[in-house]
């Protein structure tokens, strides 16, 4: 079934199907944990629509090609077409926030970089954004100051708070809209914080958003 935008409650979003535009290194214990370093500019990569599935109630990982790694994001839904952008446009374009997984072909991303070549096949491939319902702009107020988690299996992962992004949401969003026009429907992910690792088939997963919302998922 083709992923739909929808809203917490289930509700269509009258938003059409975009792109994922993602933040790498976006939070300063992730870079420690990879054993990466800090650059001035920022690492953005594109996940196309077809990455997009439901978050619930569960979704597929890829099989036989290594670990896939789950990392939590939060994730913004443009409302309004942004392209060179300023603070105030993109605060304006934003419809709402939610979570999303953005899922990675650990090994494979491993044995790219290693090569020197571009790894959007860990990070591009059918089903590798699965991204929970949106909740609307209003009901947000606070969202550089938004506290996530993922639980698997009843244990905690990862634990992070927007606050602690490199880049904030405005300021991330007005670069990438300098090197791509973000249009209506597109997603932004925001960055991982540490507690990367892999999922399984028959995980089961636990996601929470501050106050706004807590949902469980499974991994097929």
């Amino acid at each position: 079934m083709q992923y739909q935008h929808r809203t917490l409650d289930g509700r269509d979003i009258a938003l059409p199907l975009g792109k994922v535009v993602c933040i790498g290194q976006n939070y300063q214990d992730h870079i420690a944990e990879m054993q990466s370093k800090t650059a001035p500019q920022a690492l953005f990569f594109i996940k196309p629509a077809t990455a997009l599935c439901a978050l619930t109630p569960g979704f597929s990982i890829p099989q036989q090609q290594g670990e896939v790694h789950n990392e939590i994001e939060l994730a913004i839904l443009i409302g309004k077409p942004l392209k060179q952008a300023d603070f105030a446009a993109v605060n304006d374009a934003i419809w709402g926030y939610s979570l999303a997984l953005d899922l990675t072909l650990r090994d494979v991303q491993a044995g790219l970089k290693q090569l020197g070549r571009p790894w959007e096949i860990a990070k591009g491939f059918d089903g590798a954004c699965p991204v929970a319902g949106f909740v609307a702009k209003s009901q947000v107020q606070h969202p550089q100051q938004l506290e996530f988690r993922l639980s698997v299996n009843g244990q905690l992962r990862q634990n992070g708070n927007t606050a602690n992004m490199i880049r904030g949401i405005s300021q991330l969003i007005a670069e990438m809209s300098q090197h791509f026009t973000l249009l209506p429907g597109d997603i932004v992910l925001s960055g991982t914080p540490a507690g990367v690792g892999p999922l399984h088939s028959g995980d089961s997963l636990q996601l929470q958003l501050a106050d706004l919302f807590s949902l469980t998922t499974r991994v097929y």
